[in-house]
């Protein structure tokens, strides 16, 4: 018992130095090869720590190992462009001038729940507003908003913000969001009225949101080839 309980405090140790030498990031802003080490070295490092039986060096050494090929590879990606490219990939721009790609969502797997979803945690409730948003390597979302949505502070204005509420989705995919209709207290008659101004039918939509003040954000599927 007592060897376990030391061979675990020695192999926590250890970890936590690789860790610590792998350098300060959150897990979501971990690159692909870095999340694959830290999983193999948490797998590694149970197994001694679990059977006393096997030899100590059996986990310390294949840590080391990952420890050196960690470093080997993010050496390289500070020197050559494209060893980088080929272990952490390209960003991804899911919306290119306030238009959503459906092509690079397709490619990143992203349904436009998952976008705005995202994009809440960026502090915007309207997909209308933003001008680009960009899938980085480490599966972040970076946005930027159409210049007169940017954020500026009231307070230097003098004004007191109204309330604006948050984006309803009323399509998606060319599915109408029924119960969001019902939230606001309309009906699909009203939706078709709304999105005829687009020249589309609802049906035909990719998304069509509305925001807290009335304002609509609508986007025709592309049609297939």
């Amino acid at each position: 018992m007592i060897l376990t309980f030391l061979r675990t405090i020695i192999l926590y140790i250890l970890v936590l130095v690789v860790m610590r030498l792998m350098g300060k990031r959150e897990i979501g802003q971990l690159q692909p090869f870095e999340l694959a080490i830290s999983i193999m070295i948490a797998d590694l490092a149970t197994i001694p720590m679990a059977e006393p039986g096997i030899p100590i060096s059996n986990g310390i050494i294949p840590i080391l190992g990952l420890l050196v090929m960690h470093l080997l590879i993010s050496l390289l990606n500070l020197k050559n462009v494209k060893v980088r490219e080929l272990v952490c990939g390209k960003p991804s721009i899911l919306i290119y001038r306030g238009k959503i790609d459906e092509q690079k969502m397709k490619k990143e797997r992203f349904t436009v729940d998952e976008l705005e979803e995202r994009l809440r945690g960026n502090n915007v409730n309207n997909i209308g507003d933003v001008e680009y948003a960009i899938l980085e390597t480490s599966g972040q979302i970076t946005v930027i908003q159409k210049p007169n949505k940017r954020t500026t502070i009231p307070e230097d204005f003098n004004i007191m913000p109204e309330y604006e509420g948050i984006s309803y989705d009323l399509v998606v995919d060319g599915k109408i969001m029924k119960k969001n209709l019902e939230k606001l207290g309309k009906d699909y008659n009203w939706l078709v009225k709304q999105v005829e101004k687009f020249n589309i039918k609802p049906e035909d939509a990719l998304v069509v949101t509305i925001d807290g003040k009335g304002n609509f954000f609508c986007q025709e599927k592309q049609k297939k080839k």
